[in-house]
Protein backbone atom coordinates (compact mmCIF):
# COMPACT_ATOMS: atom_id res chain seq x y z
CA UNK A 1 0.00 0.00 0.00
CA UNK A 2 1.50 3.02 -1.08
CA UNK A 3 1.48 6.19 1.74
CA UNK A 4 0.98 9.43 0.03
CA UNK A 5 1.47 13.27 1.42
CA UNK A 6 -0.80 15.91 0.26
CA UNK A 7 0.51 19.09 0.14
CA UNK A 8 -2.01 22.09 0.03
CA UNK A 9 -4.29 19.96 1.63
CA UNK A 10 -6.35 23.35 2.37
CA UNK A 11 -7.30 23.88 -1.54
CA UNK A 12 -8.82 22.88 -4.25
CA UNK A 13 -6.43 20.93 -5.78
CA UNK A 14 -5.31 19.27 -2.40
CA UNK A 15 -9.15 18.71 -1.65
CA UNK A 16 -9.75 16.66 -5.41
CA UNK A 17 -6.61 14.85 -4.67
CA UNK A 18 -7.63 13.73 -1.17
CA UNK A 19 -10.93 12.94 -2.25
CA UNK A 20 -9.22 10.82 -5.38
CA UNK A 21 -6.69 8.78 -2.81
CA UNK A 22 -9.92 7.83 -1.42
CA UNK A 23 -11.32 6.21 -4.29
CA UNK A 24 -8.22 4.55 -5.39
CA UNK A 25 -7.00 1.06 -4.96
CA UNK A 26 -3.37 0.36 -3.41
CA UNK A 27 -2.63 4.48 -1.81
CA UNK A 28 -4.03 5.27 1.18
CA UNK A 29 -3.78 9.16 2.56
CA UNK A 30 -1.13 8.89 5.22
CA UNK A 31 -0.43 12.90 6.03
CA UNK A 32 -1.29 16.32 4.60
CA UNK A 33 -0.21 19.66 5.32
CA UNK A 34 -0.26 23.63 4.27
CA UNK A 35 1.57 26.18 5.28
CA UNK A 36 1.62 27.24 8.47
CA UNK A 37 -0.85 30.32 8.24
CA UNK A 38 -3.45 28.37 6.45
CA UNK A 39 -7.29 28.16 8.24
CA UNK A 40 -7.35 24.65 7.35
CA UNK A 41 -4.43 23.69 10.20
CA UNK A 42 -5.26 21.38 12.48
CA UNK A 43 -8.77 20.32 10.98
CA UNK A 44 -9.64 16.80 9.03
CA UNK A 45 -8.26 16.52 6.01
CA UNK A 46 -11.39 14.82 4.56
CA UNK A 47 -13.91 17.14 6.28
CA UNK A 48 -11.50 20.17 4.62
CA UNK A 49 -11.98 18.52 1.28
CA UNK A 50 -16.03 17.65 1.53
CA UNK A 51 -15.42 13.92 1.90
CA UNK A 52 -16.23 13.49 5.79
CA UNK A 53 -14.22 13.14 8.22
CA UNK A 54 -11.07 10.81 7.61
CA UNK A 55 -8.79 10.99 10.56
CA UNK A 56 -5.95 12.45 8.95
CA UNK A 57 -5.41 16.12 10.50
CA UNK A 58 -3.91 18.98 8.48
CA UNK A 59 -0.20 19.70 9.53
CA UNK A 60 1.14 23.04 9.27
CA UNK A 61 4.74 21.58 7.22
CA UNK A 62 6.35 19.00 5.44
CA UNK A 63 8.59 18.82 8.39
CA UNK A 64 6.04 17.87 11.26
CA UNK A 65 4.62 14.75 8.21
CA UNK A 66 7.86 13.87 6.14
CA UNK A 67 8.52 10.38 8.18
CA UNK A 68 4.90 9.16 8.04
CA UNK A 69 4.56 9.02 4.03
CA UNK A 70 6.16 7.08 0.70
CA UNK A 71 5.49 10.05 -2.20
CA UNK A 72 4.82 13.84 -1.68
CA UNK A 73 1.91 14.68 -4.01
CA UNK A 74 2.10 18.88 -4.71
CA UNK A 75 -0.63 21.00 -6.40
CA UNK A 76 0.85 24.28 -4.64
CA UNK A 77 3.14 27.44 -5.68
CA UNK A 78 6.74 27.14 -7.56
CA UNK A 79 8.68 28.46 -4.87
CA UNK A 80 6.97 26.47 -2.10
CA UNK A 81 7.17 23.02 -4.56
CA UNK A 82 10.56 23.70 -4.85
CA UNK A 83 11.32 23.86 -0.94
CA UNK A 84 9.22 20.60 -0.69
CA UNK A 85 11.35 18.83 -3.22
CA UNK A 86 14.41 19.52 -1.32
CA UNK A 87 13.09 18.56 1.63
CA UNK A 88 11.82 15.21 -0.18
CA UNK A 89 15.20 14.60 -1.80
CA UNK A 90 17.23 14.70 1.58
CA UNK A 91 14.57 12.62 2.91
CA UNK A 92 14.71 10.16 0.11
CA UNK A 93 11.13 10.18 -0.29
CA UNK A 94 9.20 9.99 -3.97
CA UNK A 95 7.61 13.29 -5.77
CA UNK A 96 4.77 14.18 -7.94
CA UNK A 97 4.74 17.53 -8.96
CA UNK A 98 1.55 19.14 -10.50
CA UNK A 99 2.70 22.95 -10.08
CA UNK A 100 3.39 24.85 -13.15
CA UNK A 101 4.96 28.71 -13.11
CA UNK A 102 8.42 27.63 -12.30
CA UNK A 103 11.73 29.38 -13.90
CA UNK A 104 13.77 27.79 -15.67
CA UNK A 105 16.43 28.31 -12.78
CA UNK A 106 13.57 26.38 -10.53
CA UNK A 107 13.39 23.66 -12.84
CA UNK A 108 16.92 23.36 -12.98
CA UNK A 109 17.33 22.80 -9.51
CA UNK A 110 14.45 20.41 -9.44
CA UNK A 111 16.44 18.29 -12.14
CA UNK A 112 19.46 18.60 -10.35
CA UNK A 113 17.79 17.00 -7.55
CA UNK A 114 16.25 14.05 -9.03
CA UNK A 115 19.27 12.84 -8.92
CA UNK A 116 18.98 11.69 -5.11
CA UNK A 117 15.13 11.59 -5.50
CA UNK A 118 12.40 9.81 -8.01
CA UNK A 119 10.29 12.71 -9.11
CA UNK A 120 7.38 12.98 -11.20
CA UNK A 121 7.19 16.16 -13.23
CA UNK A 122 4.03 17.49 -15.36
CA UNK A 123 2.31 20.51 -16.09
CA UNK A 124 -0.78 18.74 -16.42
CA UNK A 125 -1.70 15.39 -15.35
CA UNK A 126 -4.62 14.81 -17.59
CA UNK A 127 -4.30 11.78 -19.38
CA UNK A 128 -6.11 13.00 -21.88
CA UNK A 129 -4.05 15.84 -22.47
CA UNK A 130 -0.62 14.16 -22.41
CA UNK A 131 -1.97 11.89 -25.28
CA UNK A 132 -2.67 14.88 -27.09
CA UNK A 133 1.50 15.49 -26.57
CA UNK A 134 1.70 12.38 -28.49
CA UNK A 135 -1.09 13.32 -31.38
CA UNK A 136 0.42 17.00 -31.92
CA UNK A 137 3.85 15.62 -32.52
CA UNK A 138 2.39 13.19 -35.51
CA UNK A 139 0.14 16.29 -36.72
CA UNK A 140 3.19 18.52 -36.62
CA UNK A 141 5.66 16.05 -38.41
CA UNK A 142 3.30 15.32 -40.99
CA UNK A 143 2.21 19.04 -41.87
CA UNK A 144 5.50 20.79 -41.59
CA UNK A 145 6.15 24.57 -42.33
CA UNK A 146 3.07 24.58 -44.57
CA UNK A 147 1.01 25.69 -41.54
CA UNK A 148 1.12 28.77 -39.18
CA UNK A 149 0.83 27.35 -35.34
CA UNK A 150 -0.99 29.17 -32.96
CA UNK A 151 -2.58 28.23 -29.07
CA UNK A 152 -5.27 29.05 -27.52
CA UNK A 153 -5.42 28.69 -23.30
CA UNK A 154 -8.07 29.52 -20.98
CA UNK A 155 -8.48 29.27 -17.06
CA UNK A 156 -10.90 30.35 -14.43
CA UNK A 157 -9.87 33.67 -13.35
CA UNK A 158 -8.55 32.36 -10.57
CA UNK A 159 -4.91 31.11 -12.18
CA UNK A 160 -1.69 32.95 -11.32
CA UNK A 161 0.90 31.71 -13.94
CA UNK A 162 0.20 33.02 -18.16
CA UNK A 163 0.32 31.23 -19.99
CA UNK A 164 -0.10 27.81 -18.65
CA UNK A 165 2.21 24.94 -18.24
CA UNK A 166 0.48 23.27 -20.21
CA UNK A 167 0.29 25.67 -23.03
CA UNK A 168 3.96 26.42 -22.84
CA UNK A 169 4.73 22.40 -23.07
CA UNK A 170 2.16 22.06 -25.90
CA UNK A 171 4.20 24.76 -27.61
CA UNK A 172 7.58 23.11 -27.08
CA UNK A 173 5.81 19.74 -27.88
CA UNK A 174 5.08 21.31 -31.70
CA UNK A 175 8.51 23.38 -31.72
CA UNK A 176 10.49 19.95 -31.28
CA UNK A 177 8.68 18.35 -34.34
CA UNK A 178 9.31 21.15 -36.67
CA UNK A 179 13.06 21.34 -35.51
CA UNK A 180 12.43 24.89 -34.06
CA UNK A 181 13.81 26.52 -30.36
CA UNK A 182 10.91 27.23 -28.96
CA UNK A 183 12.27 29.80 -26.60
CA UNK A 184 13.39 32.02 -29.68
CA UNK A 185 9.62 31.41 -32.32
CA UNK A 186 7.26 31.88 -29.12
CA UNK A 187 5.21 34.71 -29.64
CA UNK A 188 3.19 35.84 -26.68
CA UNK A 189 -0.26 38.06 -26.99
CA UNK A 190 -0.27 40.45 -30.01
CA UNK A 191 -1.10 44.22 -29.80
CA UNK A 192 -0.90 47.36 -32.52
CA UNK A 193 0.73 47.05 -35.79
CA UNK A 194 2.48 43.74 -35.52
CA UNK A 195 3.64 43.59 -39.40
CA UNK A 196 2.87 39.97 -41.44
CA UNK A 197 2.93 36.86 -38.96
CA UNK A 198 6.42 34.90 -39.47
CA UNK A 199 6.32 31.19 -40.90
CA UNK A 200 8.46 29.70 -38.36
CA UNK A 201 6.89 31.85 -35.01
CA UNK A 202 4.11 30.08 -32.52
CA UNK A 203 1.89 32.03 -30.94
CA UNK A 204 0.31 31.80 -27.61
CA UNK A 205 -2.95 33.29 -26.43
CA UNK A 206 -4.14 33.52 -22.95
CA UNK A 207 -7.64 33.59 -22.39
CA UNK A 208 -8.97 34.23 -18.30
CA UNK A 209 -12.52 34.51 -16.42
CA UNK A 210 -15.08 32.91 -14.05
CA UNK A 211 -14.74 29.11 -13.38
CA UNK A 212 -13.14 27.67 -16.66
CA UNK A 213 -11.29 24.18 -15.27
CA UNK A 214 -8.69 24.25 -18.07
CA UNK A 215 -9.46 24.56 -21.95
CA UNK A 216 -6.09 24.27 -24.94
CA UNK A 217 -6.65 24.18 -28.72
CA UNK A 218 -3.41 23.72 -31.03
CA UNK A 219 -4.27 24.90 -34.40
CA UNK A 220 -2.65 24.49 -37.56
CA UNK A 221 -3.40 26.98 -40.22
CA UNK A 222 -2.62 26.14 -43.82
CA UNK A 223 -4.09 27.76 -47.53
CA UNK A 224 -7.48 26.82 -47.91
CA UNK A 225 -7.52 24.58 -44.58
CA UNK A 226 -6.54 24.36 -41.00
CA UNK A 227 -6.18 21.19 -38.55
CA UNK A 228 -7.68 22.40 -35.01
CA UNK A 229 -7.04 20.04 -31.51
CA UNK A 230 -8.40 20.68 -28.64
CA UNK A 231 -8.87 19.71 -25.09
CA UNK A 232 -11.43 20.42 -22.50
CA UNK A 233 -11.43 19.64 -18.69
CA UNK A 234 -14.32 19.99 -17.15
CA UNK A 235 -13.82 18.47 -13.55
CA UNK A 236 -10.30 19.01 -11.76
CA UNK A 237 -10.27 15.10 -11.34
CA UNK A 238 -8.98 14.49 -14.17
CA UNK A 239 -5.93 15.88 -13.01
CA UNK A 240 -6.48 14.54 -9.48
CA UNK A 241 -6.91 11.05 -10.72
CA UNK A 242 -3.72 11.17 -12.70
CA UNK A 243 -1.52 12.34 -9.78
CA UNK A 244 -3.01 9.67 -7.96
CA UNK A 245 -1.40 7.24 -11.12
CA UNK A 246 1.55 8.92 -11.00
CA UNK A 247 2.31 8.67 -7.28
CA UNK A 248 1.07 5.09 -7.38
CA UNK A 249 3.72 4.66 -10.12
CA UNK A 250 6.62 6.83 -8.96
CA UNK A 251 6.62 5.12 -5.17
CA UNK A 252 9.90 2.73 -5.33
CA UNK A 253 11.54 3.89 -8.53
CA UNK A 254 14.96 4.59 -8.41
CA UNK A 255 16.28 8.56 -8.89
CA UNK A 256 15.04 10.16 -11.41
CA UNK A 257 12.70 12.90 -13.13
CA UNK A 258 9.67 11.46 -14.71
CA UNK A 259 7.02 12.79 -17.12
CA UNK A 260 3.28 11.74 -17.30
CA UNK A 261 4.45 9.70 -20.56
CA UNK A 262 6.51 7.62 -18.38
CA UNK A 263 3.67 7.05 -16.14
CA UNK A 264 1.37 6.17 -18.90
CA UNK A 265 4.19 3.78 -21.03
CA UNK A 266 3.51 6.71 -24.32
Amino acid sequence: MVKAIVAGAGGRMGGRIIAMIKEADGIELSAAFERPDSPAVGKDAGEVAGIGHIGVEINGSLDQVIDKGDVIIDFTFHQAAVKHAERAASAGRSMVIGTTGFSQEEKARIEELSHSFPCVLAPNMSVGVNLLYKLLEITATVLGDDYDVEIVEAHHRMKKDAPSGTALQLGRVVAQALGRDFDKVAVYERHGIIGERSGKEIGIQTLRGGDIVGEHTVMFAGIGERVEITHKASSRDTFARGAVRAAKWVAGKGPGLYSMQDVLGI
